[in-house]
């Protein structure tokens, strides 16, 4: 069994590619999320926990653009140009991950006031909050298709069969 290029990313040059490309990301994200839940549940727009999910937002959306623009030119287009794919959950799950850019960015930018700037706060932290849920979903498909043998997808249902079951 093989592995998709996420997972093999995230195994190589170890720890460090694990560091870079999962650890700062996701605890970026999650001191987002679990500062928004303070927030939301506190209702109050100002003080510690804000600063530190503002701070987050900013830090890890300036951070996950840089990782996208250094995968999407050292990972997607040679894979891409070299039809190296392995399979289906292996675009999927790459795919996925680099997709978190949006959410992330989007979430530096309306704590920039880049975007939503006019808007009242806490119409502002309703963005905020749908973009962290946008994030969470997709960081966590990545994650599932990235753990998939990346040729689970592919071919036939009679290919599908796993070693020693039959029909």
């Amino acid at each position: 069994m093989s592995m998709t290029h996420y997972m093999e990313l995230l195994a190589t040059n170890q720890p460090w590619n694990l560091l870079l490309f999962m650890a700062v990301p996701v605890v970026l994200a999650e001191t987002v999320a679990i500062t928004e839940l303070y927030v939301l549940y506190t209702r109050r727009l100002e003080g510690p926990a804000r600063l530190v999910n503002r701070t987050a937002s900013i830090v890890g959306g300036l951070y996950f653009a840089g990782v996208f623009v250094y995968l999407l030119v050292n990972a997607v287009v040679p894979l891409t140009s070299g039809g190296a794919w392995r399979g289906p959950a292996d675009v999927i799950a790459v795919g996925a991950y680099l997709s978190g850019v949006a959410p992330l960015v989007g979430l530096a930018l309306v704590d920039t006031r880049v975007l939503a700037a006019s808007w009242s706060e806490e119409r502002r932290l309703m963005l905020h909050a749908a973009l962290v849920a946008v994030f969470l979903v997709v960081a966590h498909v990545a994650m599932i298709f990235g753990m998939l043998d990346p040729t689970l997808l592919a071919g036939s249902a009679s290919e599908q069969v796993m070693p020693g079951m039959t029909h």
